[in-house]
């Protein structure tokens, strides 16, 4: 088209306005957010921990009550008792008071050796400069697909050899080392999404790697290592192979889960004692998760975003 006055009219492209990009995003939350899709995440919610408080109720339950009734009949006869708790905490057969010790004793150094190496090897393979970097990194992403039942044999072999057996260490060292390749890769990815230019600038202030990691880095970091440490904290509190087969199962050293294990097999029929004990193992990772559930989100979508 040209206009009466001569001029030219320079043609014009159908890009989409804002208003219909706001439109189109406003119905598509609209769908999201239906009735139907509302009610279909209230069932899931329902199946989903319906086993967990069914559980929670039976662990309250009577003796008599368990073995006789399903925990729903809780609610036309409700009755209380701590005794299975007590009976399940307590220092006689099937005592779980020094197993709850023990999983906070392997548990905590667990988390903690794995989060501070991996930090420190993910600045070196994100910020640092040598041969072989790259090369090295691919290896050690690559160790996430080696299965852990191939290396329990040798790692216990070395154990023996080099006196750690029936300790604690074996158990600290073998889950530091199966952490160690997605802690690295984890946290690499989220530093390199750190603008160079704040590293320049306290590199132009005078600061050298250890303050960088310290100072600049590391309250930055935070999502991502709470992410990776609730990971770490439950894969640790819930392991039953590697704790089995480096602590030998014994009772010094044993964490809940061989316990819960061995009072499942030995009495199969004390459901108020599994009940509870099972509750009791689960309590503590519940309360980490839900503590920390908004650094675990943010540490997840590290990486993934930028701006």
């Amino acid at each position: 088209m040209s206009s009466t006055t001569g001029d030219a009219v320079l043609p014009t492209t159908s890009t989409p306005s804002i208003a219909v990009i706001e439109t189109a995003g406003k119905k598509a939350r609209k769908r999201l957010t239906s009735p139907w899709a509302s009610l279909i995440a209230v069932v899931l919610a329902v199946l989903w921990t319906a086993p967990t408080f069914g559980l929670l109720i039976t662990s309250f339950r009577p003796r008599a009550d368990i073995d006789g009734t399903g925990w729903w009949h809780f609610f036309t006869k409700p009755t209380f008792t701590l005794d299975n708790y007590r009976e399940a905490l307590s220092s006689g057969s099937g005592g779980l008071g020094t197993n709850f010790i023990n999983s906070i004793i392997i548990t905590i150094p667990a988390v903690l050796i794995p989060i501070s190496l991996a930090a420190l090897a993910a600045y070196a393979f994100a910020w640092i400069e040598f041969k072989g970097r790259n090369l090295l990194f691919v290896c050690v992403f690559a160790l996430q697909i080696v299965p852990i039942q191939v290396t329990l044999i040798p790692l216990l072999s070395l154990y023996v050899d080099a006196g750690l057996n029936g300790t604690f260490w074996t158990i600290w060292l073998s889950h530091t080392m199966f952490g160690l390749p997605l802690a690295i890769f984890l946290l690499h990815n989220f530093m390199k999404e750190i603008p160079r230019e704040l590293i320049e600038a306290a590199r132009m202030d005078g600061a050298g790697h250890v303050q960088i990691f310290f100072k600049v880095l590391m309250p930055l970091l935070t999502p991502a290592l709470a992410a990776f440490g609730i990971f770490q904290f439950l894969w640790v509190w819930n392991d039953l192979l590697v704790a089995l087969t480096f602590a030998g199962g014994t009772p010094e050293l044993a964490p809940l889960t061989v316990s819960l294990a061995n009072l499942s097999g030995t009495q199969g029929n004390a459901w108020h004692l599994l009940s509870a004990g099972a509750f009791i193992s689960i309590a503590i990772p519940m309360v980490v998760f839900l503590s920390l559930q908004r650094f675990f989100v943010r540490g997840l979508l590290a990486g993934g975003l930028k701006g």
